[in-house]
């Protein structure tokens, strides 16, 4: 392996004649399935430059850029809160993922928060401009759709994740 490029968060490394991403300093990600007990899934939209145009996504953050050692469970729980304005009583960690398998070297922990009580605002932080939003289970294709025709970029998560989602 033969590192091609360094940025600050992000390098390029060539194996053979494959060529991928990685993130610097080994740090991971969480990605957050949040939903209500009034059967709600809360989700997150923002600008994503590599696609120029606002995302709606699961909340999700870094493992350990902060340089506090984070848990899975304690960054997640950060994340949700910073991002959404909501505290979850339980963070289930459900397992590692890849994002991109083909493409970069990356991985997130998926987990489920249980018990959700909004206490603030979300938005992000350092001008993140996060617009949270709290979809009804049964309404969640038809919202996708509509944001869709917006011109936002629709997270795959949000489709290959739907089975995670108990439906009774």
């Amino acid at each position: 392996m033969t590192l091609q490029w360094q940025g600050k968060y992000l390098e390029v490394h060539k194996e053979g004649t494959w060529e991928y991403a990685a993130r610097t300093r080994s740090i991971g990600a969480a990605v957050i399935l949040a939903i209500t007990e009034a059967r709600e899934i809360v989700l997150v939209e923002q600008y994503r430059v590599p696609h120029h145009a606002r995302t709606i996504e699961l909340p999700a953050g870094l493992i350990g850029d902060t340089g506090e050692g984070d848990s899975v469970a304690a960054a997640a729980a950060r994340e949700l809160a910073e991002e959404t304005g909501f505290e979850a009583a339980e963070v289930e960690d459900l397992g590692r993922f890849a994002t991109s398998a083909g493409m970069t070297s990356e991985v997130f922990n998926l987990v489920r928060a249980r018990g959700l009580t909004r206490t603030g605002p979300g938005g992000g932080v350092d001008n993140e401009d996060i617009t949270t939003h709290i979809v009804p289970l049964a309404d969640l294709p038809a919202f996708l759709a509509a944001k869709r025709r917006e011109g936002c970029v629709i997270d795959c998560r949000l489709v290959i994740g739907m089975d995670l989602i108990p439906r009774d």
